[in-house]
């Protein structure tokens, strides 16, 4: 895997991936940002929450669940000194389907955090990261 990060100017950044996909990352105006793109340490954060929701939408499809919508909702703490690295992150899975089963849905969460995020388990050996869950039906989504 291969990214490319191009200086702007100021403390903005362009992030390219191998794939051709870019992103704007800037830092807070207090730091000399514009405030034009995403912070370093957000995009890890929403890295590692699509890496476990991709993971919780494939284990479900997979057992042939009946998935509509999967929502991974992120709560993190960062120590207050530097390096200001994450202490504590929690994944809150919002799923909603007609007639999920439960046991499946635990299922794929526990999976994605033990097996297959590479994400959150590499982030889990020096980060304290928790998971749970909530089953809504569509009619919610």
């Amino acid at each position: 895997m291969h990214a490319t990060i191009k200086w702007i100017d100021g403390v903005s950044f362009v992030g390219e991936s191998e794939t051709g996909h870019a992103v704007v990352l800037d830092g807070a105006p207090e730091n000399g940002g514009r405030n034009i793109g995403m912070r370093p340490m957000e995009m890890l954060l929403i890295g590692m929450g699509a890496c476990t929701s991709f993971d919780v939408v494939a284990i479900l499809k997979k057992a042939r669940q009946p998935i509509a919508a999967c929502v991974a909702e992120i709560d993190a703490t960062r120590a207050d000194e530097i390096p200001k690295v994450f202490t504590k992150i929690h994944v809150h899975f919002v799923v909603t389907g007609d007639n999920l089963n439960e046991t499946q849905v635990e299922r794929a969460v526990k999976l994605s955090a033990e097996k297959y995020c590479s994400a959150s388990i590499m982030l889990s050996k020096s980060v304290d990261i928790t998971h749970d869950f909530e089953i809504r039906p569509t009619a919610h989504a």
